[in-house]
């Protein structure tokens, strides 16, 4: 194993972006057993695709994923911390929200490029071809098992992986590979403590005492990941959040040394707006393209947006709101009708106590 070696994979990923680097060894993760019980509980709710055997058998053995792999060499990338408690869009009536990470550019298509110069590089200060592989949250691993043993941080309470400088607002990436890198001691240290603000905080009650979360109530899975109606009795919880959630992140102490962030992740998503209740799908491909929202496609976006509308109780949004009903997809109309019908409840509420 060649420590110099390592040294100079490190500094070349810090140069590409990576800030925060590790390496571990493809040994099966430690808190495999976790994720088995977490699905046995049925807590990945419609993501099926998680509970694969295929899946499940890459997820239990890093060596599954690339038989020749003697070391991953974890990455972490940080994104700015836009959207902290009590930040909101400027200028945009009522207020609306997206997570952080959703206002720059699609990390799927920024940092598949910047790993795959990593490769080249490491390649060529080992003299030969390396067989790798190489994920950013598109691979059947336990990321954040892999980042704690690579040294990177802790699990926190909110689950979300934690480093104590730096908060827990970046991306993690994994890269497979056939060379042998002395690995980085484990994260050992838990410094969450006594602090229970992210469980506290969260509207819909989604965070589990044993640092695992049901995905089922999570605002970032009912407006991203849900591809169904979000059930009636959680559309009041999400409040103004139309894409992803960053509550847990906003209470977390640690993120008061959260980094600036990577330029590629500044806010260049453009900010949700009640006119987005009219987009053709042509419209919403252009607003969108190139950024995280897509992912959600227009059907999921247009019912998230329906929902934050609705909890706002604005009553100028009704018109833009009843034009939404004759949306030629069932699942916005259905969520425009909750709307409109949270906004008058509302509005006859505050009339009767005068």
């Amino acid at each position: 194993m060649n420590q110099d070696l390592k040294q100079t994979i490190k500094d070349k990923a810090r140069q590409l972006g990576f800030t925060l680097t590790g390496v571990t060894l493809p040994d099966p993760p430690p808190h495999y057993s976790t994720f088995e019980a977490w699905l046995a509980q049925g807590h990945h709710g419609t993501m099926d695709y998680l509970a694969s055997e295929r899946s499940r058998l890459r997820r239990a053995d890093p060596r599954q994923v690339l038989p020749e792999c003697k070391s991953i060499l974890v990455l972490a990338t940080p994104y700015p911390s836009a959207a902290r408690k009590g930040d909101r869009v400027e200028g945009v009536p009522p207020s609306l929200n997206i997570a952080a990470y959703a206002r720059g550019l699609d990390y799927h298509d920024v940092l598949p490029a910047r790993m795959k110069e990593l490769v080249h590089f490491i390649e060529e200060q080992a003299g030969h071809p390396v067989k790798n592989r190489w994920y950013t949250d598109t691979g059947p691993i336990l990321e954040r098992d892999l980042a704690q043993r690579a040294g990177i941080g802790w699990i926190g309470r909110n689950t979300c992986l934690i480093h104590p400088k730096q908060g827990s607002y970046f991306l993690l990436s994994e890269i497979f590979l056939d060379l042998a890198l002395e690995p980085d001691s484990p994260f050992a240290t838990d410094h969450c403590g006594t602090c229970t603000r992210c469980i506290q905080a969260c509207p819909t009650d989604c965070i589990l005492p044993n640092r695992t979360l049901d995905a089922r109530r999570c605002i970032s899975y009912l407006t991203i990941e849900l591809k169904d109606d979000i059930p009636p009795e959680l559309r009041g919880k999400l409040g103004d959040w139309v894409f992803g959630c960053d509550i847990c992140q906003q209470v977390c102490p640690w993120n008061r040394f959260a980094p600036a962030g990577d330029p590629a992740f500044d806010a260049k998503t453009p900010p949700p707006s009640p006119e987005d209740l009219s987009l053709t799908p042509q419209a919403f491909n252009r607003r969108f393209n190139g950024t995280p929202v897509k992912r959600a496609k227009r059907r999921g976006y247009l019912r998230n947006l329906a929902v934050a509308l609705g909890n706002t109780g604005d009553l100028h949004i009704l018109p833009v709101l009843q034009n939404a009903l004759t949306d030629d997809e069932p699942m916005v109309r259905e969520h425009t009708r909750w709307a409109i019908e949270q906004i008058n409840k509302k509005a006859n509420k505050q009339a009767s106590n005068f």
